[in-house]
C-alpha cells in the first residue's frame, strides 16, 4: 500500500499528520521518526509539537508534514490528511478528527480501551493494539508502555512511509547520532534476520515496529 502524493492527485504533494498522545508516550518522538523516515525516501519532511500543561500524561499534539517538494510552511496543522491517536482515550477529552476530511485516514491505538468506533465511520479507520505491543517488547519508561516504535510500525501499513524506512528512522532516532553513522553502524539490518549484533533494546523496539506492522488492521471499507 502507497499513499501516492503524485501531481496527478488533484494537485496533492504533501501529506499532513497530526498525533495525538500523552506526555511520556513518545508521541514527539513518533512525529520525528516519521519525518526522518520519509526524507530517507528522498522526501522532505518537518516534524514540531504543540504541549499542554508540561507533565507526564498531559494531551500532546505532534505534527509531521512530508512533501515531494520543499517545505515553506511550518505552522500548526489543521486540516491533516491523517490523524494519529496513539492514547484512546483522549478522544473522550479532545476532538480527535477536528479538521480531518471526510475519507480521511485516523489510526488508532485501541489498547485495552472499548473506544467507540462507530463514530469515526466517516473516515478510513485502521486499529492496532499498539499498548500490547509495547508491553510485550517490555518498551516502558517509569513503568509506563512508550507507544511511539509500534505506532510508526502501525503507520508504514497505511503506506505513509515504508517499513524498511521505518525501521532505519528507529535505528537513527534512538540510536542517535547522524544518519550516516547511525546506518553504517547498523548497515543491513533493518530486517529482522540480520539484526542479531544490535543492542537487544534497539532490537526489540524493531519487533515492535515489523508486529504492530503485521497486526493494523482497516476497520471499515477493505485493506
Amino acid at each position: 500500500m502507497v499513499w501516492s502524493m503524485s501531481e496527478s492527485d488533484e494537485g496533492k504533494h504533501e501529506i499532513e499528520i497530526r498525533i495525538h498522545s500523552r506526555g511520556g508516550q513518545g508521541g514527539v518522538t513518533a512525529a520525528k521518526m516519521l519525518a526522518v523516515a520519509a526524507s530517507l525516501e528522498g522526501k522532505y519532511s518537518t516534524a514540531f509539537s504543540i504541549y499542554g500543561a508540561e507533565r507526564r500524561g498531559s494531551p500532546t499534539a505532534s505534527f509531521t508534514r512530508i512533501s515531494n517538494r520543499e517545505i515553506r510552511k511550518y505552522s500548526q496543522i489543521r486540516k491533516p490528511d491523517c490523524v494519529i491517536v496513539m492514547d484512546p482515550t483522549i478522544a473522550s477529552v479532545v476532538d480527535v478528527t477536528e479538521g480531518l476530511k471526510p475519507g480521511g485516514k485516523l489510526l488508532i491505538n485501541v489498547g485495552n480501551n472499548s473506544t467507540d468506533l462507530e463514530r469515526f465511520r466517516d473516515y478510513e479507520v485502521y486499529a492496532v493494539d499498539a499498548t500490547r505491543v509495547s508491553l510485550r517488547f517490555d518498551l516502558k519508561v517509569a513503568g509506563i508502555p512508550v507507544l511511539n516504535v509500534p505506532m510508526v510500525g502501525a503507520a508504514a501499513r497505511l503506506g505513509i512511509i515504508s517499513l524498511d524506512s521505518a525501521k532505519q528512522a528507529i535505528l537513527k532516532v534512538l540510536g542517535g547520532g547522524s544518519v550516516v553513522t547511525s546506518l553504517a553502524r547498523y548497515a543491513g539490518t533493518t530486517a529482522l534476520d540480520g539484526t542479531e549484533s544490535l543492542p537487544s533494546t534497539m532490537r526489540k523496539n524493531l519487533m515492535a515496529a515489523e508486529l504492530a506492522y503485521k497486526e493494523t488492521k482497516r476497520l471499515n471499507g477493505s485493506g
